[in-house]
């Protein structure tokens, strides 16, 4: 069973930066959307941002202009580079990647923003 590692989580400044990872422990074959998502303390799990394999991206207006997703197809992989981070971003964010027959869902990476 293919399991998707994230990393690049951690406790950053207000204002700071970090990149996520997401990367397949295995092969998952004709790849279609990828996407990040977060779960905050008391909110239903949001959509941050999502990429289809034209490369068109969306956004959450909660972060538009401060993430950027983007993906190596080589590596199966997807990446959150966060910027100008706030307190709100404080979540769990887990990747998602979706084949034809399965979805796939990464455990979570913490975030946690300190004012």
């Amino acid at each position: 069973q293919v399991q998707l590692v994230e990393s690049g989580g951690g406790l950053v400044q207000a204002g700071g930066s970090l990149t996520l990872s997401c990367v397949p422990s295995g092969t998952i074959t004709s790849i279609g959307t990828m996407a990040w998502y977060r779960d905050s303390p008391g909110k239903q799990r949001e959509l941050v941002a999502h990429i289809n394999n034209h490369n068109i991206t969306t956004y959450a207006d909660s972060v538009k202009d401060r993430v950027t997703i983007f993906r190596d197809n080589a590596k199966s992989a997807v990446f959150l580079q966060m910027n100008s981070l706030k307190p709100v971003d404080t979540a769990v964010y887990y990747c998602k990647i979706v084949s034809p027959l399965v979805s796939y869902w990464g455990k979570g990476t913490q975030v946690t923003v300190a004012s």
